[in-house]
């Protein structure tokens, strides 16, 4: 009673103002925290979503890579040519060396015959020594094997220690050597787990540091077998694991569902945490790892919660100017006041077509309608600005990952393609020869004693005979032709609508030509070239790789500067 007593002494227009005022502070309030919640939302889902895109991107680029060392082996091992003159001859080092110049991550590249024993490698490590007892000698014996990330065993004293400290690991790649029918042998590759950090840090964003994004990989049994910044061993002995209640996003569907979620790890703290599994290229790297992406939770919802405090701040400093123009409103019935606070509650319930009406009654209840108007539109376009701001970043992403995506398929040196995009151009043109039924063939060139070109001339000399190669290539060509470098001296076109002899013409010509010409350096440069063509409906573009590369090894062993044919 003594309230409604000390209300009623205060004046109509007190009484008003206290009212309306009280009702547009609240009024205020709900709208700036609806919308901020709204904002908040979105932008959570978008941090979300860029870090299942990270985890994602770099499940592709380490299954890519699996499945491209896996080939390798295979393509290795299947150089029946070379393994024909021994395992330990001369050619199979050179071989042997060659790829590890090729992708210096491969600790080491050794022959095992057929009772296991080492019967040639790089730097000649374990050569006379047993693995008969080794996981990939055994599964290498039967076919293409990549093995899980292991420690190194026999060869942890033979190698220097590794950038991080940590202790050798590996990644195992071998496939059988046959002669004939006959397995002789196992081809085998140890690649450094250090290529999984160059990956890895390769897609982790430049403001990774500021934002504390980091990747992880765990085994198909949820064991922790990559951390970043050397801390793997330390986080395995404090009992890491894949923390639980994680969703694995495995892809297969081409959804694009955010995975992500809050989930405390081990160190007792609450991260946004996105994870994918890796999807294999081939059914030999299908290893079951999970790439998992966190981010601490107070910096990958610092911006939603400053755009929410915004929202608010905006939305109390309207209420305030509001209020303060409902104490000039007060001389007005209270019909106006009753048609605004309607309207107000059309907005803030998002009713269709709802807005604060433009009042001519009076001066004063014309302002305040304006005002609201005003603070009404300010959030819509705070809202839209937001929206545009997440829709320009997201753009940006996907231009950042096609430059990505075009960085990788091109190689640095002769501006060609690289071997990952020769690949996604050769099975283009295999589909179209399948079902067109035309010619394909393919040529693959290889520099005559290039290492000796380095050894003599230094590297830059057997850059420049490179890119001379390289532009000799695409001239002689035609448009429609596919040139790229594989790697290290050997390139390889794949000619459209051209059969055998065909390609065989033009492999002479370019074998002619590159002889033909004088660099200032080096002088007189010689090639080596094999000819392989798509021999029906059956055949692959690996195959016939294979088949291009066994005749460029026929050609080099007859003398080189000359072309062979496959078999």
């Amino acid at each position: 009673m003594m309230l409604i007593t000390r209300f009623s002494d205060h004046s109509l227009r007190m009484q008003i103002a206290l009212v309306f005022g009280a009702l547009v502070v609240g009024l205020s309030v709900l709208l700036s925290l609806g919308f901020g919640e709204l904002l908040k939302h979105r932008i959570q889902r978008d941090a979300g979503n860029s870090l299942q895109v990270v985890a994602e991107n770099a499940g592709k680029l380490l299954a890519l890579g699996l499945m491209q060392r896996s080939l390798e082996a295979e393509v290795m091992a299947s150089a029946e040519v070379v393994w024909s003159k021994g395992l330990d001859s001369a050619e199979a080092q050179h071989m042997l060396a060659r790829s590890q110049a090729m992708q210096p991550t491969n600790v080491w590249i050794g022959v095992a015959d057929a009772q296991g024993v080492v019967r040639n490698a790089t730097n000649g490590l374990l050569v006379g020594q047993s693995v008969a007892q080794r996981p990939w000698f055994q599964h290498g014996l039967q076919g293409v094997h990549v093995g899980d990330v292991h420690a190194a065993q026999l060869l942890e004293s033979l190698l220097p220690p590794t950038a991080t400290g940590e202790p050798h690991r590996f990644v195992d790649f071998a496939a059988p050597i046959r002669i004939g029918p006959t397995t002789v042998g196992v081809f085998a590759i140890h690649g450094s787990w250090q290529w999984t950090r160059e990956v890895l840090e390769s897609l982790t964003p430049a403001s990774s540091d500021e934002s504390a994004l980091e990747l992880f990989i765990f085994d198909r049994q949820g064991t922790l077998i990559f951390a970043p910044g050397g801390r793997t061993e330390v986080m395995r002995a404090a009992g890491q694991r894949l923390p639980e209640g994680i969703q694995i996003n495995n892809n297969r569907d081409g959804g694009g569902s955010t995975q992500t979620t809050v989930a405390r790890w081990q160190d007792g703290k609450r991260y946004l945490t996105a994870a994918t599994q890796l999807q294999p290229r081939n059914a030999a790297s299908d290893l079951g790892w999970r790439i998992v992406a966190r981010q601490p939770v107070e910096l990958a919802f610092a911006e939603a919660d400053d755009t929410v405090q915004l929202a608010l701040a905006i939305g109390l400093v309207a209420a305030l100017f509001a209020s303060a123009l409902a104490w000039l409103a007060a001389r007005r019935l209270s019909v106006d006041l009753y048609a605004l606070a309607d309207a107000a509650s059309g907005v803030e319930a998002g009713r269709p077509g709802s807005d604060i009406p433009a009042m001519q009654s009076s001066r004063e209840v014309q302002q305040l309608s304006q005002s609201l108007g005003r603070m009404t539109h300010h959030l819509l376009a705070a809202r839209e600005a937001m929206e545009e701001k997440v829709r320009l970043r997201t753009l940006e992403l996907e231009a950042a990952n096609r430059a990505l995506d075009l960085q990788a398929r091109t190689d640095a040196l002769t501006g060609l393609l690289n071997r990952r995009g020769f690949e996604t151009q050769m099975a283009f043109a295999v589909a179209l020869a399948r079902r067109s039924s035309r010619p394909l063939s393919l040529i693959t060139v290889d520099v005559d004693h290039f290492k000796r070109v380095n050894d003599t001339y230094g590297h830059e000399a057997g850059d420049e005979v490179l890119r001379r190669l390289a532009r000799t290539l695409e001239s002689r060509l035609r448009g429609s032709d596919v040139v790229a470098r594989l790697g290290g001296e050997e390139f390889v076109a794949l000619l459209p609508d051209t059969d055998l002899n065909g390609a065989q013409s033009i492999a002479q010509a370019l074998v002619t030509a590159m002889a033909e010409q004088q660099d200032p350096v080096v002088g007189t440069i010689t090639v080596s070239a094999g000819v392989a063509t798509m021999r029906g409906a059956e055949d692959n573009g690996a195959a016939m790789l294979r088949r291009g590369d066994a005749a460029l090894y026929e050609a080099k062993g007859q003398g080189r500067n000359r072309v062979c044919v496959e078999a």
